[in-house]
């Protein structure tokens, strides 16, 4: 029981930053959440090397287990020969993955014009999904900072897509 109430612990304080980063690596919400339980077990099995010895960090720890789960996966696929899927003639299929690579890219482009302070604050928050204590921790500022840098980076973000919006629609005419 006190093997339950470890890992219930470890999801309450961690979980949100593991499925954050496992979904970041995935972009798959199940898959994410798979990892997330399998990292879980991990950390059930280890639980008196977990917090016994003081060194390391927990939350390091069970990061590194689901980059090391999301690896393995990624492994044991590029091993099994590829699946195929024909969509029956009455379902739709997903649009094109390229219109997400765009749109990937374009959001790497714009974070990268951010100042470090507004992207490492959108980066942990957003795409890590850390709370906004938590990113505070890490940043080392207080949490009203973290707020305002989420805040304004959004905003930057925002009005750099405006201007290139606007640039491309004078380049077209």
């Amino acid at each position: 029981m006190a093997d339950e109430a470890f890992v219930r612990s470890l999801f309450a304080e961690h979980g949100r930053a593991m499925l954050g980063y496992a979904y970041q690596l995935t972009r798959d919400r199940a898959a994410a959440e798979d990892i997330v339980q399998e990292a879980l077990v991990r950390a059930w099995r280890h639980a008196d090397d977990l917090g016994s010895d003081g060194k390391g960090s927990v939350r390091g720890w069970l990061l590194t287990v689901v980059r090391n789960l999301f690896h393995d996966q990624v492994r044991a696929r590029s091993r099994r020969a590829p699946e195929t899927f024909e969509a029956p003639p009455d379902v739709a299929t997903e649009r094109d993955h390229a219109d997400q690579v765009v749109a990937s890219m374009v959001v790497i482009d714009a974070l990268a014009r951010l100042s470090s302070e507004h992207r490492a604050a959108l980066e942990l928050t957003y795409l890590h999904g850390y709370g906004i204590a938590e990113a505070a921790e890490v940043l080392g500022v207080p949490p009203g900072t973290v707020k305002s840098r989420v805040f304004h980076g959004l905003r930057a973000l925002r009005d750099l897509h405006a201007a290139d919006e606007t640039m491309k629609e004078r380049s077209v005419v």
